[in-house]
């Protein structure tokens, strides 16, 4: 694995070089890095949207499914396949692009990090993107967080829960996923706050800047690019 890692590090680092000989500012370079990495992965998010779109249109058909063969599991998932087919459906169709979007975080995860570049450079409150942001000092440690406040991780956390928020009603509202819905709303940006609170401030402020453009592309995605009334009747 740390071989794809590094085969996306490479150019991932000439990019975020170029774009640094362009702008002269190391915060202004981490926003235009993340602009363009997200428009590459346009074309990703569209395909992820219309198959959440899609699973959706199919509910009130899945509810009567669960209701007929309540006390038959292995037939009620048959059918549940069934009926997946022959909507042309995929049920994984909404997480294959977010899986496939993991190597680029996950490269990021290492990228920051890792850059020279960023050592003694500020932006805003953070007086070195290469380490935390701290803007309060705890009179405490606590356990895995530390003893501080890292406003990007915060920010970061709040983002995160913004998003997973904005998509839960894209979620099949099955009962037995009430709580892979909860952890996907609470317990993941919690995660992240803690995990990112003495980690690079660079990266926490990558994340966020992540979280708060897919909010926006999601929401123009939708608006714009994916037809309800079009979709419902290919389902139909």
């Amino acid at each position: 694995m740390n071989s794809v890692f590094d085969i996306i590090n490479v150019p991932l680092g000439y990019l975020f070089r170029g774009i640094y000989m362009f702008v002269g500012n190391y915060g202004w370079t981490i926003v235009l890095f993340t602009i363009i990495i997200k428009l590459v992965l346009v074309p990703l998010n569209i395909k992820q949207q219309k198959s959440m779109k899609k699973t959706q249109a199919l509910q009130p058909r899945l509810a009567k499914l669960q209701e007929k063969y309540a006390q038959d599991k292995e037939k009620l998932s048959q059918e549940t396949m069934k009926l997946y087919q022959e909507a042309g459906v995929s049920p994984m169709g909404g997480c294959l692009p977010m899986l496939l979007q993991f190597p680029i975080l996950f490269a990021m995860f290492r990228f920051f990090p890792a850059s020279f570049e960023l050592r003694q450079e500020g932006f805003l409150w953070a007086k070195d993107l290469s380490g935390y942001d701290s803007i309060l000092d705890l009179p405490f440690n606590i356990p895995l967080y530390g003893d501080h406040v890292s406003l990007f991780a915060l920010l970061m956390g709040i983002s995160m829960f913004f998003y997973s928020k904005m998509n839960m009603d894209q979620m099949p509202q099955d009962p037995n996923m009430a709580g892979m819905r909860g952890m996907q709303l609470y317990f993941m940006p919690i995660f992240m706050v803690v995990l990112c609170n003495n980690f690079s401030s660079g990266l926490s402020y990558y994340y966020m800047l992540s979280n708060i453009i897919t909010l926006i592309q999601t929401w123009v995605i939708r608006k714009f690019f994916v037809d309800e009334k079009k979709l419902y009747a290919q389902i139909k």
